[in-house]
């Protein structure tokens, strides 16, 4: 009873805050579904790491080496979680609606806007350039390359980074519409694009993710570990011989890694090293990056339309960050509201799909630049 009373009374402030953000991450998991297979794991670790003298991470003056932190140093400090999880993205992504529509390539590029945006906010406000860097990343709106790049860079920001980039991707739903509707038109949503389509060759698209992944090495070598697992993943989707593999991918593998990938990142989620104003900073911050990437690409797209007779929907630029699927349903159900008969959706999911690719693209660039 005594060492009962003494570990409550042991427990700090910070640390109980700590175990309530825990908790709300499992509910958002659990109630809300916002990203559970993370989101879940990442709130029971955190609520674990944070009991006084706890023996899942290294306690200071301790020999024993706690079993995250091991976990940590095999999985994340080798950048190796988040690579295996980009193996099962890349088996999950159909590239024909982008290879029917490659146009579409322009609108995941320009959806990029918000993190090199975000990363001069965050210098102005006194970040050094790799933490800013590592911060400007959550725009990319791609949790693994967030993990990846903040590693490489912060990896002192890699707890709140994590946080803020799942965390925002699983309210696209939320932020998305309202940064949408602050930039174009009732009338501009309503525009139709009449969709023309056309079958895609089982050759081309056998080709086009180890030329995707050539290209990528010559114009950002150090995106290679990033852009290689995700089109490996995609080679076995493709190639027809090998879908059982493909299917492990897509489940097993992904499902397993991300249990060990959000349990892992609650290293980082201790009340020492996340309960700061620096935190509460990079959390803002990523709402800006993932507002001015959702802003730049609808106002590409209104820029494409000054020089087109066809006009584009300006909301595909939306599309083009590389929350998948979701973006591509925000942008058809904003479209739907302003017109029931308005199909937009291969274009926008085309524009998704594209940001898979240039969200990958736009880290190992940063990487490359900041390293």
């Amino acid at each position: 009873m005594e060492q009962i009373i003494a570990g409550i009374m042991s427990i700090t402030g910070p640390q109980i805050i700590m175990m309530l953000i825990g908790g709300l991450l499992i509910y958002l998991g659990i109630k809300k579904e916002y990203e559970p297979t993370l989101l879940v794991p990442m709130g029971l670790g955190t609520i674990l790491v944070n009991f006084p003298g706890s023996g899942l991470v290294t306690q200071v003056g301790s020999e024993s080496k706690g079993v995250l932190n091991v976990l940590f140093d095999a999985g994340i400090s080798t950048e190796l979680f988040p690579l295996l999880i980009f193996i099962g993205i890349g088996a999950m992504i159909d590239f024909g609606p982008l290879l029917q529509n490659p146009f579409m390539l322009l609108f995941g590029a320009a959806a990029q806007f918000g993190i090199f945006f975000t990363i001069i906010v965050a210098v102005i406000f006194g970040f050094d350039i790799r933490e800013a860097a590592s911060i400007g990343i959550i725009g990319a709106a791609d949790g693994p390359t967030s993990i990846f790049v903040a590693n490489e860079l912060a990896p002192g920001l890699l707890g709140p980074i994590s946080v803020a980039a799942y965390s925002y991707m699983a309210l696209v739903p939320i932020i998305q519409p309202f940064a949408i509707k602050l930039v174009t038109t009732k009338k501009e949503r309503g525009i139709r694009m009449h969709y023309k389509a056309s079958n895609v060759s089982k050759l081309t698209k056998i080709l086009f993710p180890i030329v995707i992944t050539v290209v990528a090495g010559f114009i950002a070598p150090a995106s290679l570990p990033l852009v290689g697992f995700l089109m490996f993943g995609n080679l076995l989707r493709e190639c027809g011989v090998l879908d059982r593999l493909s299917s492990s991918a897509q489940n097993e593998l992904v499902n397993l890694v991300s249990i060990l990938l959000g349990l892992t990142i609650s290293v980082k989620m201790t009340a020492d090293q996340f309960w700061n104003l620096q935190t509460l900073m990079i959390i803002a911050f990523g709402l800006v990056a993932f507002v001015m990437d959702t802003i730049g690409g609808v106002l590409f797209a209104k820029f494409l339309n000054l020089f087109r007779k066809e006009k584009i929907n300006p909301m595909i630029g939306a599309a083009g960050i590389s929350a998948f699927p979701m973006s591509a349903r925000v942008v058809q159900k904003l479209a739907s509201e302003e017109d029931k008969q308005n199909f937009v959706l291969n274009y926008s999911i085309g524009a998704n799909v594209s940001g898979q690719i240039a969200s990958v693209i736009a880290g190992g660039l940063i990487l490359s630049y900041f390293l």
